[in-house]
């Protein structure tokens, strides 16, 4: 059995170096700028979904907060490039750091709470922190902040500024991408991994097999808030504006998640396919159906979400034969 979860996770590890190189590939004969766009939003809500995942998946925990972490990682990451002048490939590390100790405080009396009562705690907290951005000057308040091209430098990396080539940017996303997922595959196989899969089984079987419940908890919403902070900072520096309706709105915390559920919650590639197939949707009828006022296009986009639910309720990752249950042995992991 060992040699064969072995063998699966080099499979996994293979097809996901395979699927790197392709995407790194795929803009490079693309020169229309709005199919490049999409394909940058995609790769970066691809990583997001994975980062969500790792603690509403994996750990079971339905968190609608994660667009507090998301813009925590944007506005650190903006503020330290505006107001000290540190550049943003540092500032989006602090900006993760900061956004996965907002995890911590958030999960510190969420976690008490279980099932919708803890996902309601989180939008609660969702809300307090955009409505704290809207009327905080010191950040900008309602009007957002601005980041500036530096001309003295140009274009640069360390920067992450590029005045008229957007390739750049799809590679900085497809590198965080890449990141999330390599987390996510380190989890599967990992004792915490194993953990994590009990506690969102059976939390009580999980402790009476002397696993601590509250602490595999907030490691989970740690790295899930890190990682979702840095995917805003890179957000941040790719549109070169932010305010709080753009990087802490609440359907954000929606439209994070959205991706793996659909995709296949707890599963590898379930946040990839489902992000693959639902955000250029969602771009795509906004773009050719949404000049009608109507909102048509979020009606087919509703339908079409509800059709996929309904027919792969396991995600549509289960439609090309990818594993949706828990590794063997995960039932075993309190022992571990």
């Amino acid at each position: 059995m060992g040699t064969s979860i072995t063998r699966r996770r080099r499979q996994e590890l293979i097809i996901g170096v395979g699927l790197l190189a392709v995407l790194a590939l795929l803009p490079l004969p693309i020169h229309d700028v709005y199919t490049r766009n999409l394909i940058i939003i995609t790769v970066l809500f691809a990583g997001l979904a994975q980062a969500w995942n790792v603690l509403g998946g994996y750990c079971g925990q339905i968190s609608l907060s994660h667009a507090l972490y998301f813009g925590v990682g944007a506005y650190v990451s903006t503020l330290l490039l505006t107001r000290a002048g540190i550049p943003p490939t540092i500032g989006m590390f602090a900006g993760g750091a900061l956004a996965g100790l907002m995890a911590l405080l958030v999960g510190w009396p969420c976690f008490r709470l279980s099932g919708h009562y803890y996902a309601i705690a989180t939008v609660v907290v969702g809300e307090i922190g955009f409505l704290l951005a809207l009327n905080w000057d010191w950040i900008g308040g309602a009007t957002g902040i601005n980041i500036p091209y530096r001309r003295a430098i140009g274009d640069s990396w360390l920067w992450l500024q590029f005045r008229i080539d957007k390739l750049p940017y799809h590679y900085a996303a497809l590198a965080f991408a890449a990141a999330a997922w390599l987390v996510a595959w380190k989890i599967e196989g990992s004792r915490w991994g194993f953990v994590w899969r009990a506690v969102k089984d059976d939390p009580v079987a999980a402790r009476s097999l002397a696993v601590r419940i509250f602490p595999s908890k907030m490691a989970a919403a740690a790295i899930s808030g890190a990682l979702t902070g840095i995917g805003g900072a890179i957000y941040a520096q790719y549109v070169g504006y932010i305010d709080p309706d753009s990087v802490l709105y609440g359907q954000l915390s929606i439209l994070i998640p959205l991706p793996a559920v659909l995709g296949g919650v707890g599963t590898l590639w379930g946040p990839l396919v489902g992000a693959a197939v639902l955000i250029p949707l969602s771009e795509l009828t906004r773009s050719y159906l949404g000049g009608s006022g109507r909102g048509v296009d979020l009606m087919i986009y509703g339908a079409l979400i509800v059709l996929v639910a309904l027919a792969r309720p396991q995600g549509l990752a289960s439609l090309v034969g990818v594993r949706v249950r828990a590794p063997a042995g995960a039932d075993d992991a309190a022992t571990a």
